[in-house]
């Protein structure tokens, strides 16, 4: 049977045209690697959308799900409960700041994105004191789901839906020292501020973008001179991805909502969670009906799920995983010290485990004309670098070897040098 022939007739992939080239058939993944039908090995350079945190067919993720499969492979979630829900409820609370309180289960980043800011508006409307503004930073990418689209940044990804999504006031992106994102947060701000949601340190879609934590604390700081809930959108950046657990760990500020997705599973199955505080919590702990947040999800708190995020958490606190982030990390502050800037490249920067590469080109963006380029070369050398428009990054799987790291670097240098001849 031709399975590709039937892909390409039955199915239809994500952020993909309908007339994409024949996509890759994976046969098996081990490690930092996928092997395909026709027997290549392919490095998994980005963690397959940035949610294999431990390598691909982890031995101790998988026998636990195959153990609880055995036991409990889904129950109803209201009126209910069973125990791989409530070990990770405590094991992510332990690593979380103190304010935090509750988990809410959902199925991926969107969804708790979309919990979340649900969360935050009926908080004000249980208050009785009902606020309606909204604060983004431009260039957000928070999720598919019509809440998260609108409070993400209008472009290519919701262009069609631009009349249905509700207002949101955006701050400029905070570069260079920022001030003029915090002038205009102050601007922004006032009694009828609801939220204000972000993606902390770093901006995953629109391109790894980058800022400090410094000023990231002075714009939690004004909205928290308001009362504003403040959300930290920790999809992409939680679980290690920055060098620490969480962003939100190098700063001084303590956001109120967490929202926590991709690796928190190893990559194993989907699943979505929403952390809130106390402060939020005291709103709702009511016998009123009408305080009562009427959300859920089928597969809320699977217990598969639950089972495999629970063993990536234990994997994840181990000294031998906290020392391979930090090899990582090295690494790619060395190749970014290391390396001499040439014309074609607008910048290079790392943070954590994430290595970000901006092409100087005249159509930046994610449909940037090179994006094609970029794929081919890599993958003619087996490497998995699928770029965010004219960006290349590198976020890989913990597991991965020095060697492999430096496979990678060699293989940029040539691009570099690529570049440079035309």
């Amino acid at each position: 049977m031709n399975w590709q022939k039937l892909d390409q007739k039955n199915i239809w992939h994500p952020f993909s045209p309908l007339s994409e080239k024949p996509v890759i058939q994976v046969k098996k993944g081990r490690g930092v690697y996928l092997q395909t039908i026709d027997n290549r090995w392919i490095m998994d350079c980005i963690s397959s959308w940035w949610v294999n945190t431990h390598g691909h067919a982890n031995k101790q993720i998988s026998r636990a799900i195959s153990k609880q499969s055995r036991k409990l492979e889904q129950v109803i979630f209201a009126g209910f409960t069973h125990e791989p829900a409530v070990k990770l409820s405590q094991l992510l609370l332990n690593l979380l700041p103190e304010n935090q309180s509750k988990l809410f289960f959902s199925d991926d980043g969107s969804t708790s994105v979309e919990v979340a800011l649900k969360l935050a508006i009926q908080y004000w409307k249980n208050l009785g004191k009902p606020r309606r503004k909204i604060i983004a930073i431009d260039g957000a990418y928070h999720g598919d789901t019509f809440g998260s689209m609108s409070v993400g940044e209008r472009g290519i990804f919701n262009l069609p839906f631009f009349d249905f999504l509700f207002e949101v006031d955006f701050i400029p992106f905070p570069e260079g020292d920022g001030a003029n994102s915090i002038a205009k947060m102050r601007e922004m701000v006032s009694d009828d501020t609801a939220l204000f949601i972000f993606e902390p340190l770093v901006q995953g879609a629109s391109g790894m973008r980058m800022y400090t934590p410094e000023i990231l604390d002075e714009l939690l700081g004004i909205a928290k001179s308001k009362d504003i809930i403040c959300i930290a959108d920790e999809v992409m950046t939680g679980f290690g991805r920055t060098g620490k657990v969480f962003a939100s760990d190098y700063l001084n500020h303590d956001p109120d909502i967490f929202c926590l997705s991709k690796g928190i599973t190893g990559g194993f199955l989907p699943m979505g969670v929403t952390t809130v505080s106390q402060k939020i919590t005291k709103t709702f702990d009511a016998t009123d009906y009408a305080k009562t947040f009427f959300h859920g999800h089928s597969y809320t708190a699977n217990p598969l799920a639950c089972a495999a995020a629970v063993e990536s958490l234990k994997i994840l606190g181990n000294q031998k995983c906290k020392d391979q982030i930090e090899m990582i990390s090295k690494k790619h502050e060395e190749f970014v010290s290391a390396t001499k800037v040439p014309e074609s490249i607008r910048e290079i920067r790392s943070l954590g485990t994430i290595l970000r590469i901006e092409l100087r080109v005249n159509d930046p963006g994610y449909v940037s004309m090179i994006k094609e380029q970029i794929y081919d070369f890599f993958m003619s050398r087996n490497l998995l670098l699928r770029p965010l428009g004219h960006v290349i990054y590198v976020l890989p799987p913990y597991v991965i070897e020095p060697k492999e790291l430096k496979k990678i670097y060699q293989a940029i240098h040539q691009f570099f040098e690529e570049l440079e001849k035309k």
